[in-house]
């Protein structure tokens, strides 16, 4: 018979976590469900442990060749995917044992929601929690949530996220385009078609080290075209003027991460070919302002001002 939740949970490389990972599923009160795991391609200690706990039904591993892309490996599970919700978990993130109970019970009292994320908080390596969430954004609440998504004041966490697997149907999978906001974009495909049922509570741990893959840079390369994109659909709307608005705003905190990054006259070249066009939106200007002077500032001027700030 089929799951209620297939677990989503793509991978590369991840033996120090996965253990732990795969214990918070293990640790579900919530017990019909199945994972499926998508290997991206990973080396022999990493193959060797999955092939240890794989089962053939319950716990079920897909090899695939490495591409480094979230959508792609997202995908492929979500295909070999048999429940009537998905739930999504990275390899190095935690549930709480209650997670799934608490979002399945809740979506079930609620059909016409047919989505759900709960709260979530951020651990280090060692599992430790340094902060209860992102800054500059405040983690979603129930209902109707594409204006605030549009303006950047919510924050979802991809391994918060259960979805009705007919509702991914309809709307279509990742995008296999974008190397690391493949999900950000979804919560905006998502947000137009159901409200989402958010559990009010920290019950998803999401965990901040060293080994990750990508870049800051590469986040907002991700999310100017994703804003791009919104913004050619939607000429002519009532959100036109805040994309316009958006798409200023992040093309200058990619102006802002090619300068901090070492890349100068990548984040000049950004600033010259976006002013034009967005000089005219406040948000611009803060983050343009500060990519500016970092791209132009002398080496040494930036290194001692690093230095200042990290002895401060």
């Amino acid at each position: 018979m089929s799951p209620t939740v297939s677990i989503v949970m793509p991978t590369y490389n991840r033996l120090e976590f996965l253990p732990p990972t795969l214990d918070s599923v293990r640790a579900q009160t919530f017990t019909d469900w199945e994972l499926i795991i998508a290997d991206d391609g990973s080396c022999n200690p990493t193959r060797d442990y999955l092939r240890a706990i794989a089962d053939g039904d319950r716990i079920r591993v897909l090899w695939l060749e490495h591409s480094g892309l979230q959508g792609v490996a997202c995908n492929a599970a979500i295909r070999a995917a048999r429940g009537t919700y998905l739930a999504f978990l990275d390899s190095d993130d935690l549930w709480l044992p209650s997670k799934l109970s608490r979002q399945i019970a809740s979506l079930q009292l609620r059909p016409h929601r047919r989505w759900s994320c709960t709260h979530f908080a951020v651990i280090d390596g060692s599992g430790a929690i340094v902060r209860g969430g992102p800054r500059g954004a405040c983690q979603a609440e129930s209902g109707w949530i594409r204006e605030p998504l549009l303006r950047s004041e919510i924050s979802i966490a991809l391994p918060s996220v259960i979805v009705a697997r007919a509702l991914l149907a309809e709307l279509g999978s990742l995008d296999e385009g974008l190397r690391m906001c493949a999900d950000n974009e979804l919560w905006f495909r998502l947000a137009t078609r159901s409200e989402i049922d958010a559990v009010p509570q920290a019950l998803t741990l999401i965990r901040r080290h060293d080994r990750h893959s990508g870049s800051d840079v590469i986040a907002w390369e991700d999310r100017l075209r994703v804003f791009e994109r919104l913004l050619r659909a939607e000429i002519g709307s009532s959100s036109e003027r805040l994309l316009r608005s958006q798409v200023a705003r992040h093309h200058a905190g990619l102006a802002r991460s090619q300068a901090a990054s070492g890349q100068r006259r990548q984040a000049l070249a950004t600033l010259l070919s976006s002013a034009p066009r967005s000089c005219r939106y406040p948000d611009w200007w803060p983050n343009a302002l500060r990519a500016a002077v970092r791209a132009c500032a002398p080496a040494p001027v930036v290194s001692a001002v690093r230095k200042i700030r990290a002895a401060g």
